[in-house]
């Protein structure tokens, strides 16, 4: 009896499905496994990637479905037509309109999702730049945190190594304003000092000009007088010098009060010694001079010890000047000063 030409393309069907080797199940179970292959790694994390391999597996998972429900009504058309009609199922409308309601619902869930991932993938598209800017200024803030942390230890090591560096009693900075303010007025009180010391040293290089002048007055007046004795040839009882000397005598004794000159000595042709009393103090001035040049080569200055004043530097200076006038006003001023 031959078989039915249906019922041998089922048979037919039925031996191609089992040569296929499809392992459905196992497939699931693999889908659900994790992977073995590090494909979650740090490489495949880039976004594009990630869409792709998203893509591929979307794709695959829409064809395995298709392929699926494909078979599974294929075996139950199969069933149903190799089956007795008291065993096989009957679908009625019944059944059908049930299956539709289940797969519109279905239908309806998976709209609702597709309209949730679709908003979802809006809100990530829309929130993307903006967290990306967040990040940016976060990391730009823990920068400059790191970078304000390493100061602050840099200035805590700095205030350390100055405490080791200065230790207790530390000048505040109210003592530092004080000894500013006092520093202050005793350079006021100097300055003032030193203006009423020059007014002194111009008034007394004055009063040295004017007496150097009235004693190369009365050199020249000596050397006149001189001339004139070596002229006369007379001798010294010759009762017309002696008015002449002590007339020069006055003159000189004038001179020397007027510059408080206690003595003067011509020690060599190249050596001066001038003797002053000021304020009962004696001051000794020696001036050395260079041969036949009169520039001043060196100076020493006696009597100005006991007041502890030291005019070595104030003797240099005029001794480069070659200024003896100024020399002598200067030591003078000194000397009337003191105390």
């Amino acid at each position: 009896m031959e078989q039915d030409p249906i019922l041998q393309g089922a048979k037919a069907f039925q031996s191609a499905f089992q040569a296929a080797n499809l392992n459905l199940v196992h497939n699931i179970s693999r889908l659900n496994a994790p992977p073995e292959d590090g494909s979650d790694t740090d490489e495949n994390k880039d976004p594009a990637i990630v869409a792709q391999d998203l893509a591929a597996q979307t794709s695959f998972l829409r064809k395995l479905k298709f392929r699926y429900l494909e078979q599974n009504a294929k075996s139950k058309y199969i069933r149903a037509i190799v089956s007795d009609i008291d065993d096989a199922a009957i679908v009625t409308a019944e059944d059908n309109k049930a299956l539709s309601l289940v797969c519109e619902e279905k239908k309806e869930r998976l709209r609702a999702a597709k309209a949730g991932l679709a908003e979802v993938r809006t809100n990530v598209r829309t929130l993307a730049p903006q967290v990306e800017e967040d990040y940016l200024k976060l990391k730009e803030s823990a920068a400059k945190a790191a970078l304000l942390r390493q100061k602050i230890i840099d200035a805590r090591l700095a205030l350390t190594r100055l405490r080791h560096a200065h230790p207790q009693p530390r000048l505040t900075i109210p003592a530092a304003e004080q000894r500013l303010a006092d520093q202050v007025t005793e350079m006021q009180v100097l300055t003032d000092d030193i203006e009423q010391a020059a007014k002194k040293v111009q008034s007394v290089k004055g009063s040295v000009k004017s007496g150097t002048q009235e004693v190369e007055a009365l050199r020249a007046e000596r050397a006149e007088a001189e001339k004139a004795v070596k002229a006369a040839r007379v001798n010294e009882d010759d009762g017309r010098l002696v008015p002449l000397y002590d007339q020069y005598m006055a003159s000189l004794a004038l001179h020397k009060s007027a510059l408080t000159i206690h003595d003067s000595q011509l020690v060599s042709e190249n050596e001066l010694r001038l003797t002053y009393i000021v304020r009962r103090r004696q001051i000794s001035i020696t001036l050395i001079f260079q041969p036949n040049t009169k520039q001043l080569a060196t100076a020493s200055v006696t009597g100005l010890d006991e007041l502890g004043v030291d005019v070595s530097e104030l003797v240099d200076s005029h001794i480069h000047t070659n200024d003896a006038h100024g020399l002598i006003a200067a030591v003078l001023a000194i000397a009337r000063a003191a105390p």
